[in-house]
């Protein structure tokens, strides 16, 4: 018959922060090893992605690394991915772009008048 193991905590339910590991000692003795719940890594905030340069940490572990593990050294570092800032820095260039376009051709119809 198999060796009977007992809870090392006192939450007696099978949820996601109560997960466990059967795991046999060095004494022969079978014993629960409670598993922490896995990280997910941090997301850009506009395509969804995972950053990468970012570690996958559960979120209180975040306070205690250091900043730059935190971030990348880049505009937005940390909290969206160098594509979307890429297309962002492009998406305002032709904003200002199609301003000045429109400002020429309204001084253009002024001249014609």
């Amino acid at each position: 018959m198999a060796q009977r193991v007992t809870l090392r905590k006192r939450n007696p339910y099978n949820t996601t922060s109560n997960r466990r590991r059967v795991v046999k000692t060095p004494g022969g003795k079978l014993v629960y090893h409670h598993i922490k719940k896995l990280a997910t890594a941090p997301k850009c905030g506009d395509c969804g992605v995972a950053l990468p340069g970012i570690p996958a940490l559960r979120p209180r572990q975040y306070a205690t690394i250091s900043k730059r593990l935190k971030t990348v050294n880049r505009s937005y570092g940390g909290s969206r991915c160098g594509d979307c800032v890429k297309s962002r820095i492009v998406r305002a260039f032709l904003v200002e772009e199609a301003k000045i376009v429109k400002k020429v051709v309204k001084a253009q119809k002024a001249t014609r008048k």
